[in-house]
């Protein structure tokens, strides 16, 4: 068979559970002879059941696995589905080549044959019960229940965003490296030329900063993280610069402090929780200001809150000290101004049309105005400055801009509550 027809049979969804079926076949006629060779008699009757009970198990065995291959296959295409309508039409055949997919239907089916064939041992009129056949079926069936959890959390997984990305990606990195298998005299930083390269690449999803400042301490150097946290670094890529003598410094100990992983999250990165909250105003805002304008305010809560505990805060120093007062570590962090146009940049952009909108992030930076060190203030007047232009040059007429520029901290559009009236005495 030719080579290419060989490799597109590997691709396909349907490869993998046939082999697995073959391999179920020839398990169930294994065990078969050995219970043979045994006349029937290698596991005791305690643990598999007269014939009736037997047949009854192998019988449920076969039926919850036709379930379960039912199962797997419908979720796979309702995955394929809104992989499909969210990203692309094209990832679909990269989908299917999902392994751990494959090898899910593929345990079911095998399992589901093993049985079919067992079956046909269990004799009631002669007393004849496969055990050793049926003791390994209860255990592909132990396994079958282990890999449903597990292809469970791993189709959750891969309706990511970032995984479906990796994916393709990885598909993309593997195609090159066999197609340009000569990489050239490239230069490749190390340690020992006062540069750390990324081993594979990934997000800068955690940064050890005890055990930097240790080895840095131990080599007396000065470690510099060139990319800050939750920042994508490619394979090879310059992760750390050392500066000062490196002949101490532990190459693998060094990597251990930097995680790259292929998402961030929110165990050490403040700024992504921002930035979700962010993506979910931008999304309910993105046909249109008045779409969802509700859940933009939600956003825009949370945002404000997160920003009002983090305005008296102090923030950790981006240069790391030994006992001796000496700079070992440099980082690179995010400031108080870039959490601040972090979170109203671009939904100010977003909901400019919004007055629901406007009217929250007017009383939020004038909240945090109010809470906001002295320092602090610069960046939340520019941003209430720049708020109130926007809305002037999208509004048609003072009274359209004052209304949305009205502070409403209930975000139901509603500015200052107008005082009930009360009826005069009769």
């Amino acid at each position: 068979m030719h080579g290419g027809a060989v490799a597109r049979m590997g691709k396909s969804l349907w490869f993998v559970p046939v082999l697995c079926v073959l391999a179920g076949v020839v398990l169930s006629f294994a065990t078969i002879a050995l219970d043979a060779a045994s006349s029937y008699d290698l596991i005791p009757r305690s643990v598999t059941g007269g014939p009736d009970a037997a047949s009854a198990i192998l019988q449920s065995i076969a039926n919850s696995m036709v379930t379960l291959v039912a199962l797997v296959l419908t979720v796979t295409m309702v995955v394929v589905q809104l992989a499909m309508g969210q990203f692309s039409p094209r990832i679909v055949a990269t989908f299917l080549q999902d392994k751990p997919s494959q090898l899910a239907i593929g345990l079911f089916v095998a399992t589901f044959a093993h049985s079919m064939l067992a079956m046909r041992e269990v004799d009631p009129q002669a007393n004849q019960v496969p055990g050793l056949t049926i003791v390994v079926a209860y255990l592909l069936v132990l396994l079958s229940i282990v890999l449903l959890v597990v292809y469970v959390h791993h189709i959750g997984r891969s309706l990511r965003v970032s995984s479906l990305i990796e994916l393709v990606g990885t598909g993309t990195r593997r195609t090159l490296e066999h197609t340009y298998p000569d990489h050239g005299d490239a230069e490749v930083s190390s340690v020992a030329a006062g540069e750390l390269a990324a081993p594979h690449s990934g997000v800068l999803a955690r940064i050890d900063e005890t055990g930097l400042l240790d080895i840095a301490t131990r080599a007396g150097c000065v470690l510099s993280v060139r990319v800050p946290l939750g920042a994508y670094v490619p394979a090879g890529a310059r992760l750390v610069h050392i500066d000062g003598p490196t002949h101490d410094v532990d190459e693998r100990a060094l990597t251990r402090c930097l995680d790259l992983e292929l998402d961030r999250n929110l165990d050490h990165d403040v700024a992504y929780g921002m930035r979700m909250l962010v993506d979910i105003a931008e999304r309910s805002l993105a046909d249109s200001p008045f779409l969802d304008p509700t859940t933009a305010v939600q956003a825009i809560d949370r945002l404000h809150d997160c920003l009002r505990q983090l305005a008296p805060r102090p923030f950790p120093p981006e240069h790391l000290r030994d006992a001796a007062g000496t700079v070992r570590v440099v980082l690179r962090r995010l400031r108080w101004n870039d959490y601040v146009q972090l979170a109203f940049h671009e939904i100010r952009l977003a909901g400019a049309g919004s007055p629901q909108v406007t009217r929250r992030l007017e009383e939020a930076l004038l909240d945090l105005l109010e809470v906001a060190p002295t320092t602090r203030r610069a960046v939340l007047r520019e941003q209430l400055e720049l708020l109130r232009t926007t809305v002037e040059h999208r509004r048609e007429g003072p009274h359209d801009t004052e209304v949305a520029l009205e502070p409403d901290r209930q975000g139901i559009g509603v500015g200052r509550l107008v005082e009930p009236v009360r009826n005069s005495p009769s």
